[in-house]
């Protein structure tokens, strides 16, 4: 691996994979547990594929109660046990040990219960985040959060790393989403947290599960908030010769009371790739923004009325507005294909640092400097509203030193996020990729306490090892851990 440290695996527990597999077949169905070598290395990456680690075994549960006798055997035998959705995680949340036994839930695929008059629907957390929406169609209603991976990941993976999407700046992130929950302790224990209510009760357990990254529990059933469809939605695209222009208009909009449902921003190295890929028939300047607004139309015509003021003032190179379904399909088209456009374009890292909307010329700005001075080309498409940005950083996995070139690039812009006033993730979470940063946003006491809350979750430190607490300051919780 580069630049990202691991523990040793532990040889104790590897010598004993025999018997580990033997205790999980004894509970579990014949077809729920996979241990060949050449079945498991399926599993040994997510998103984040620069690093790979086969596991010890897997296991692929269809009800809570096979997840709880999983990790029944798993916690009995002090074997590590890393959670997993799809494995579309770009942080390596689902990266695996090579002594870990690896708990999916793609198999947790039913629908368990719609209820349009109180606005929810119960899943279990291996549905994908698009089939929740589809399920929803026939009776008029939807899931919010539509992060871009959408078609594949699962709500057990958005409720690990509070996944959020396009759509999200209106209707807000999957915590904001999330109402209840039945989670699998590190011990087998089932518990039930907050439910259907619009305003439970005593803690916020949601709150503290929600982003949690599988340090807690696995999540095998979840209640999600659902909303009424809009009676309309209407996209406008607006180009500028600037990228600092460009963030500009957001701010504005932002500040000027109008609420959109997305803001998105495409640069112009995101866009000749797009136009390359998908010939969406993007304008050719230095940046795009879509902007789509939705209600009645009276509401609709009002809302794109003052972003065109707005957007005027600051000279735009195009201003489309679509009038139709087919016109708004093409001005979506682009930035839904954009993540495979640049694909095409070679290697890259994505990010997903935060920061203020008042902050984005300024740090679009210094990413164009620490571009030239890493020597990698960057493109910059991002969710704009809420100032969650996603630069792809361009490199050569072939080329020796080409990897750790750009994950230095990638440590300094999410340096800058956390300097400006934002934060280290939006919604790909801490996983391996930002686990050394933490200190830039948490001091030591912070650290600590975060700390101490998955210690009275998982006192064993069994759950996703290796993830989100940097090693050093997580060492004397885990030497308390195998003391115990």
């Amino acid at each position: 691996m580069t630049g990202i440290a691991m523990p040793q695996p532990d040889a104790g527990i590897i010598e004993r994979a025999p018997q580990i597999v033997a205790a999980l077949r004894e509970v579990l169905p014949d077809d729920a547990v996979i241990w060949d070598p050449e079945e498991t290395r399926a599993y040994e990456c997510d998103a984040l594929t620069a690093y790979r680690c086969p596991p010890l075994a897997v296991v692929l549960p269809r009800t809570t109660a096979e997840v709880a006798a999983a990790m029944r055997v798993c916690h009995r035998l002090r074997v590590p046990v890393v959670p997993r959705g799809a494995g579309t995680s770009l942080a390596g949340g689902a990266l695996p040990t090579a002594d870990c036994v690896i708990i999916a839930t793609l198999r947790l695929r039913d629908v368990l219960e719609i209820d349009t008059e109180n606005r929810f629907i119960r899943v279990q957390t291996g549905v994908t985040n698009l089939s929740v929406s589809g399920e929803l169609e026939p009776h008029g209603f939807f899931y919010a959060p539509d992060p871009s991976s959408q078609l594949a990941c699962t709500i057990a993976g958005n409720i690990a790393m509070n996944s959020g999407g396009a759509h999200c700046l209106k209707y807000g992130v999957t915590t904001n989403n999330l109402m209840g929950a039945t989670v699998v302790l590190t011990d087998g224990e089932v518990v039930g947290l907050g439910g259907p209510e619009m305003g439970p009760m005593g803690l916020d357990m949601m709150g503290l599960l929600c982003g949690s990254e599988g340090q807690l529990g696995i999540v095998t059933e979840a209640t999600l908030r659902i909303l009424p469809r809009p009676e309309g939605a209407r996209p406008v695209l607006i180009g500028f010769d600037g990228a600092e222009v460009a963030g500009e208009c957001v701010a504005r909009i932002i500040r000027s009371g109008v609420l959109p449902v997305a803001i998105e921003y495409m640069d112009d190295v995101c866009l000749r790739a797009v136009e390359a890929f998908a010939r969406a028939g993007y304008p050719d300047c230095a940046a795009v923004l879509i902007v789509e607004v939705e209600g009645s139309v009276p509401e609709i015509e009002d809302q794109i009325a003052r972003i065109r003021e707005i957007a005027s003032a600051l000279n735009p190179v195009e201003f489309r507005e679509s009038r139709n379904a087919d016109e708004a399909m093409a001005i979506w088209k682009g930035r839904k294909s954009a993540f495979g456009a640049m694909g095409r374009l070679g290697d890259y890292i994505c990010l997903d640092g935060t920061v203020p909307v008042s902050k984005l010329p300024y740090t679009l700005k210094m990413i164009g400097e620490l571009s030239r001075r890493h020597g990698l080309e960057v493109a910059n498409v991002f969710h704009a509203g809420d100032g969650n940005m996603h630069p792809l950083i361009l490199f050569n996995a072939n080329k020796p030193g080409d990897l750790a070139r750009a994950e230095a690039f990638g440590a300094d812009i999410l340096r800058l996020c956390v300097d400006v006033g934002g934060c280290l993730t939006g919604e790909h979470g801490v996983g391996v990729e930002k686990r050394d940063l933490m200190g830039k946003q948490y001091d030591p006491a912070d650290l600590d306490i975060q700390m101490a809350v998955k210690d009275v979750f998982d006192p064993c430190w069994l759950l996703n090892p290796a993830k989100v607490f940097p090693l050093d300051a997580s060492q004397p919780w885990r030497e308390e851990a195998a003391r115990r």
